[in-house]
């Protein structure tokens, strides 16, 4: 592993800060993830096959399912980079008690201008790209002349009328070209508070818009097929869109509003697989409750557990990564080895002194962790990140504390001094009363 500290990238000194704080606190990073993801090649793999789908003008949709901690967030993020990366456009959103994906008082009409107002570039990473996107659509129609431009918008948009709510969606796209041709600041601006789905009444967008629909509760998924279908006319190979924290359905104590959410889910799985929608990919995060608890999870909804029950053939050592659900397993301790030297350079990085963390400290580290009752099927990846980072913010604080003494007095108290990794020698905690 010396050979890697050698050739480790330097890590900007914002980016590293973000990546210890948002580790350290127990989610996931926006930005950095490169210099930090280990593993995961299966699942990958995976998942950028289908992003080829998308670009060809398919769907996809995938569950990612793993206990907290496992790595779920990481992975969408892993994959949000990528996408944006590759020419996609991405979007995502963490289901709460106020978003769902269907509700009565608005919850699922939320979580559609949460997934607009994170829509994101490669050029706008951050979020509120829907400005961009489509003034990108008009530069590409304007490089070809002004000449015909209006003929050659309604060309491009054509198509999108055959779909549900496509006239509307193309009438505001065309009022957007002729308000950027004219300069009117102010109807882009409505055309834009209209397709965040900002307009709570008919009447209060025709008054401004001359259009008698709005964005609602029942029909938002509709939009999001139209603006996958749209982005390919503005320059961008598809959508994918990222929805986290599914365990917030498994939550609702209303048995018919699950019911209702869980058709939701039905609804996207069925177009996606079926062609009804194109250039968009669906990728939903839950834990392996929320997904296949038979009461309340979404496997409670007959139609959805028959559709994503694993096959009779699928074995632990044997998984099948095209079917619908990916379930996550730990990293191995190769890999955690790996990320655990990655944090130590970053955090030597970040706060400028010499990384003196060896490889047999490394080891030392793991085997305490691994050494917790129950660690082989119950330590998660967050775990052992937040304690690394804990470990190292304290030897920093301390500069006279030696981290190999430190460790060896942790394992002595854990009882894993010589003991393997996983805890062979020493499988039960000590404790002196």
């Amino acid at each position: 592993m010396s050979d890697m500290n050698a050739t480790a990238p330097r890590v900007p000194k914002r980016v590293a800060a973000v990546i210890l704080n948002s580790l350290k606190g127990g989610v996931v990073p926006r930005i950095g993830l490169p210099y930090i993801t280990v593993g995961r090649e299966v699942e990958i793999r995976a998942l950028l096959t289908d992003l080829d789908l998308i670009a060809d003008g398919g769907a996809s949709f995938r569950f990612l399912v793993g206990r907290y901690g496992a790595g779920k967030s990481f992975l969408l993020q892993t994959i949000r980079t990528h996408a944006m990366g590759e020419n996609f456009v991405v979007a995502d959103a963490d289901l709460s008690p106020e978003r769902r994906l269907q509700g009565g008082q608005g919850q699922g009409l939320a979580t559609y201008r949460e997934l607009i107002r994170n829509l994101s570039t490669k050029t706008r990473p951050e979020g509120g790209a829907l400005g961009l996107v489509l003034d990108r659509w008009v530069a590409r129609l304007q490089d070809e002349g002004d000449d015909g431009i209006l003929e050659r918008a309604r060309a491009s948009v054509a198509n999108l009328e055959e779909l549900v709510h496509g006239f509307d969606f193309s009438r505001m796209l065309m009022r957007y070209l002729q308000a950027s041709l004219e300069g009117d600041d102010e109807v882009k601006s409505c055309v834009m508070r209209w397709l965040r789905g900002e307009y709570r009444t008919k009447t209060e967008a025709r008054t401004d818009l001359g259009c008698s629909t709005v964005i609602t509760d029942d029909d938002w998924y509709d939009y999001i097929k139209l603006i996958a279908a749209f982005l390919t006319n503005a320059g961008y190979r598809g959508l994918l869109v990222l929805i986290d924290e599914l365990v917030n359905l498994y939550k609702i104590p209303n048995a018919i509003t699950r019911q209702y959410n869980y058709e939701k889910i039905l609804t996207m799985y069925n177009d996606t697989l079926q062609g009804k929608a194109h250039h968009l990919g669906i990728i939903m995060g839950g834990t392996p409750t929320s997904i296949e608890d038979r009461r309340r999870g979404v496997f409670s909804y007959e139609a959805l557990r028959s559709r994503l029950t694993q096959g009779r053939f699928a074995r632990e050592d044997m998984r099948d990564m095209l079917a619908p659900i990916i379930r996550l397993h730990s990293l191995t301790y190769e890999e955690l080895l790996v990320l655990i030297e990655k944090l130590g350079q970053i955090h030597a990085g970040y706060f400028g002194y010499e990384n003196t963390i060896g490889d047999e400290d490394l080891v030392a580290f793991l085997k305490i962790e691994f050494s917790r009752v129950g660690a082989d099927t119950h330590l998660t990846p967050r775990e052992v990140i937040r304690d690394f980072i804990e470990l190292l913010d304290i030897a920093y604080q301390n500069p006279d504390t030696d981290i190999s003494a430190l460790l060896r007095d942790e394992g002595a108290v854990t009882g894993t001094t010589g003991a393997s990794a996983g805890g062979g020698d020493a499988p039960f905690a000590e404790f002196t009363i």
